[in-house]
């Protein structure tokens, strides 16, 4: 019954899925559009779609608790991404190496909370695994981080841009996808 209460939550919320699957579309095509930025400006560019992301889950993490649904994961990647932000503009002197570490330590921790989400839903509605994928990418991308860090500034944008494409095309999915089927599967 609890997975029906968060379906029910998906589909009055699907809009923030969403919205949270554009800005990450946004970010990645801008990454890629211009790899010749600098890193500095890479670095002030993810810092405010870290702190974004991060004040969206927040927002979607209350939001829940209102309803005395547990918050906690999404709570957790929402101060995660805010704490990524700020620290970004408070040193934005970091190097490419320390910025990875923090996006892949994210990306990592993200991922997991993602996939457990997924797995806590796959009995209630169908094409959970666009979730799953979404934290697969994540993961998939913090490990790849970790273990070729560096490729250097461009190789850096490139893959960013591209995580965050694929990142935000699962949810933009997911937030469609919930959005058509939970009214359905709630009136049953």
């Amino acid at each position: 019954m609890a997975s029906r209460a968060m379906l029910g939550y998906l589909n009055e919320n699907w809009g923030w899925i969403a919205l949270r699957g554009a800005l990450s579309i946004a970010f990645g095509a801008l990454a890629i559009a211009w790899p010749g930025i600098t890193l500095a400006a890479l670095v002030l560019l993810w810092g405010g779609y870290a702190l974004a992301d991060g004040a969206l889950s927040l927002v979607a993490a209350f939001r829940i608790r209102d309803r005395g649904k547990p918050f906690w994961a999404l709570a957790i990647v929402g101060m995660l991404g805010i704490a990524a932000g700020i620290a970004t503009f408070v040193t934005p002197a970091l190097t490419a190496l320390v910025l990875l570490s923090v996006i892949a330590t994210w990306a990592l921790l993200m991922g997991a909370f993602q996939i457990g989400a997924a797995i806590r839903l796959r009995r209630e509605i169908e094409h959970e695994w666009l979730l799953a994928l979404s934290g697969a990418l994540s993961v998939v991308f913090g490990l790849l981080s970790i273990l070729a860090p560096g490729e250097g500034a461009v190789a850096l944008i490139w893959t960013i841009g591209l995580y965050a494409i694929a990142f935000g095309v699962a949810l933009l999915l997911l937030g469609l996808r919930v959005r058509g089927y939970a009214g359905r599967a709630l009136r049953v």
